[in-house]
């Protein structure tokens, strides 16, 4: 038996652009329910069922459980470097930060664990998650290379392992410490390490 549309589908007929309120039930109905149930039991007909809408309707904007997912728990890629250029110190403990701050919110919490195995397992998927953050990454490329110029870093540093080493930082810290709080003090520190070495 196939279910009606409910009445909000209804306003979006062949032709039409999405309707955002639509999207919007969605993104916060899965958002609700990771922070609830989890990654593993969340399925499309409950998220369905909390926003007022169908699994067509959630099909027709994403086209999986992952994808969607990965649009609920990171709404928008995190801005880290909004101070003015001149201080890479400064911008890697931004960046340490606003990694600390996405990682740590209770739906991301219960998006990944699940998130990055089915990312793993589909090339395609992955390559559309990541280009959501290439706005982020393409500030931290110029800022390494203005702090390059600079004289302020070396010049082989390498912006993308920048970027693995704080995101791997944030991420290693949260499985091994299930549930520990990242607090300030942590952020300092890992900056120190990222910025200075641990040579003496």
């Amino acid at each position: 038996m196939k279910t009606d549309p409910s009445p909000v589908d209804k306003v979006q007929t062949a032709g039409r652009p999405r309707d955002p309120r639509i999207d919007a039930a969605i993104l916060r109905a899965t958002a609700d329910l990771l922070a609830e149930i989890g990654y593993s039991n969340l399925t499309m007909a409950a998220v369905a069922e909390r926003a007022g809408t169908t699994k067509t309707a959630i099909y027709r904007r994403w086209s999986s459980k992952a994808e969607l997912v990965h649009e609920a728990a990171f709404p928008a890629a995190p801005s880290a470097l909004t101070a003015p250029a001149g201080d890479i110190g400064a911008d890697v403990r931004a960046m340490i930060g606003a990694a600390r701050d996405v990682f740590t919110s209770p739906v991301v919490r219960a998006a990944l664990p699940g998130l990055i195995a089915d990312m793993a397992g589909d090339a395609d998927l992955n390559a559309r998650a990541m280009a959501r953050f290439s706005g982020l990454f393409a500030a931290v490329r110029v800022r390494l290379a203005d702090a390059i110029a600079r004289g302020e870093v070396h010049g082989d540093v390498d912006p993308d392992r920048l970027i693995e080493v704080i995101g791997g930082a944030t991420m290693l810290r949260l499985l091994l410490v299930p549930g520990g709080e990242l607090d300030d003090a942590w952020v300092d520190q890992t900056a120190a390490i990222v910025t200075r070495g641990v040579v003496a």
